[in-house]
Order: structure tokens, then C-alpha cells, then sequence
């Protein structure tokens, strides 16, 4: 057991992301590349397999917490997810919505009716279920660890590529105008633009809450939004200047708090309330390893 347990614990970090990236190459097999002229439609195995891999990002999460820190890591993820006073931060949630909002409506009104703002009302348990199984992963286990070694900017925009491309195999199937066809190179990378900001902005939060719940209510938000008040009538390529004029948005609000806060994402240097309860972690060296 000890033999097999070895390695996960020595490079806890590269075990981690070979897990997530595992299931989501296995979703690329199941689906298939994306295919330039459109042809097919979307995919029913896409559908099936993107709710897959965000329970495989949680699982791994937990099962690598359990592997790296036994129960008493366990435990401190659950405090960690449980920690729901965070005061004024909670109003950080509505920035994707209302970003997502001021683009819409600015291109129904200066561009094309076509951008009208949807209401779908699936979105919102799409939303739930990314959030609440992939930030145990990512925020709950990937990004304290990269934020010790990086500092909490550079572990949100490295986090945030890697985020985005682990959503290679199922991308084309998110929004309403798929599959994107020739538009898909320009769907992808603004859809990635979009990711690494969201991820800054998730990265922010914690680094000043300690809660991984507000993270995860943070991604819920984020992803609940795009399905919910996506534009249903919107071409490939409407579609993906929508994605890129919100990641422009996104950046400029990113930009402002990096100016604001600096590199460490925080005004002091004192921990968050709820980060100082698993900040021996770190001093035990897992965060090294």
C-alpha cells in the first residue's frame, strides 16, 4: 500500500492534475476532436461525459487530500468548505452575472437583437454541479499548494490555463450555437480567456477567505450564468464574440484588483481567519513536496 501511496505523495501536485487530465482525456477518446465544418451536431456523449470529469476533478481532489494528509487534511477541507461568513465578499458573486449582463445587452443594443439575454433555467444545477464537485479539486486541493510555490497570481493564471485546456474535449459543446464549427479556434480561445480571468478572480477570494465554499458558489455562479443567459439565437461566431467581449470585461476587473492588491491578492499579509487553520500544512512541508 506504502509502495503505491509513495509517489502520490512525492509529487502530490502532478498526481493530482494526471488524474484530472486522465478523465478528461478519456473524454476526448469517448467524443472525438472537434470537427472545423460543423458536421454531426453536438455530440449526445458530450453531454454525458462533462458531468464525468467534474466529479472525477472532486474525487480527485478528496482522494488526494486524504493520500497527502490523512484525516486531519479531511478535516481541515471541510472547514474550509463549511466557512460561509465571508462578510462583503459574498458580493463578488454577482460580478459574472452582471458582467455577462452589460455585454449582452450593450451588443443587443449596438450590434444585433440576436445577443437578447436567455433564461435557461437548467443552467443553474449545470452551474451547481461544475462548482460544488470541481473547486474540491482545484481550489480545495491544487491551489493552496501552487499559490505556496507561485505566489496567489501566478497560481491562478497557471491554474486558470490548465483549467481551460482540461475543458478541451467538451468545449464545443458548451453554448447555444453548437458546434462551432470554423468558429471553434475563436470560441476556444476566448472561452480560455474567459477561464484563467474567472480564475484570478476565484483565486482572490480565497486567498482572502480561506473558504473553498465561496469558491465553489463563485464557479457555480460563473458557469450558471453562461448557461443560463446565453443567447439563444446567436451564430457560432456572434457566440464566440459575446465569450470575448465578456473575457475583455473580465480582465479589466482582473487588472484592478492586481493594481489594487498586488501579486499576493491580498491588502495585508496576515492569513485569512479560515486559512490559518490549515496553514501547518504547508509548514510540514506538502505544499514543497
Amino acid at each position: 500500500m506504502f509502495t503505491v501511496l509513495g509517489p502520490l505523495r512525492r509529487a502530490p501536485l502532478l498526481a493530482f492534475f494526471s488524474l484530472a487530465y486522465a478523465a478528461s482525456a478519456i473524454a476526448l477518446a469517448v467524443i472525438g476532436w472537434p470537427r472545423l465544418d460543423g458536421a454531426g451536431g453536438q455530440p449526445v456523449a458530450s453531454l454525458v461525459m462533462f458531468p464525468v470529469i467534474v466529479i472525477a476533478v472532486g474525487l480527485a481532489g478528496v482522494g488526494m487530500t486524504a493520500v497527502t494528509e490523512g484525516r486531519q487534511g479531511l478535516q481541515r477541507l471541510r472547514v474550509r468548505m463549511t466557512h460561509w461568513r465571508l462578510g462583503r465578499w459574498w458580493l463578488v458573486l454577482l460580478v459574472p452575472p452582471l458582467g455577462m449582463l452589460l455585454v449582452l445587452t450593450a451588443l443587443q443594443r449596438f450590434v444585433s437583437p440576436s445577443y437578447a439575454p436567455h433564461f435557461l433555467v437548467f443552467g443553474i444545477a449545470a452551474g451547481l454541479l461544475a462548482g460544488l464537485f470541481e473547486e474540491l479539486g482545484w481550489t480545495g486541493f491544487a491551489f493552496p499548494r501552487m499559490s505556496a510555490r507561485l505566489g496567489a497570481l501566478a497560481g491562478a493564471l497557471v491554474l486558470g490555463l490548465l483549467w481551460a485546456l482540461w475543458h478541451f474535449p467538451v468545449v464545443d459543446s458548451l453554448g447555444a450555437a453548437s458546434p462551432h464549427g470554423s468558429a471553434w479556434p475563436l470560441f476556444f480561445g476566448a472561452f480560455a480567456a474567459v477561464l484563467v480571468a474567472t480564475r484570478v478572480l476565484i483565486g482572490w477570494l480565497y486567498a482572502n477567505t480561506g473558504s473553498v465554499l465561496g469558491a465553489q458558489f463563485l464557479h457555480a455562479t460563473s458557469t450558471g450564468s453562461l448557461v443560463v443567459l446565453s443567447p439563444s439565437a446567436v451564430s457560432a461566431e456572434q457566440e464566440a464574440l459575446w465569450y470575448l467581449a465578456y473575457a475583455v470585461l473580465l480582465w479589466i476587473v482582473v487588472a484592478a484588483i492586481v493594481a489594487r492588491f498586488g501579486a499576493t491578492q491580498t491588502r495585508t499579509r496576515r492569513q485569512p481567519v479560515a486559512q490559518t487553520a490549515t496553514s501547518h500544512t504547508f509548514d510540514a512541508g506538502v505544499a514543497t513536496r
